[in-house]
């Protein structure tokens, strides 16, 4: 009997490939993803906080962030965050 969680790694494969597909007028780059097209693509009929989690640490193995925004997920490649500004340590204090 296969294991419950192997869609998890081909999901992520995925959702990864299509980071680097031309769509949406951009020849790649970070894109959305409704959760019914995530259901769709996963086969699954519903997919649980674990399950998002479980992907979205498969997929930042890969290289990409899943970043859930409740009705839909963003994917970005995790070197979009390196770059940021970060705030010194006196404007929290």
């Amino acid at each position: 009997m296969p294991d419950e969680m192997d869609w998890i790694p081909i999901a992520a494969d995925r959702l990864a490939q299509l980071y680097d597909e031309a769509f949406g007028g951009k020849p790649r780059g970070r894109y959305r993803i409704s959760a019914k097209l995530l259901r769709a693509l996963t086969d699954r009929h519903r997919l649980y906080e674990d399950d998002i989690r479980q992907l979205a640490r498969a997929l930042f193995e890969r290289g990409y962030v899943l970043i859930d925004m409740d009705s839909f997920y963003v994917v970005m490649s995790s070197n979009s965050f390196v770059n940021y500004r970060r705030p010194p340590e006196s404007l929290l204090e």
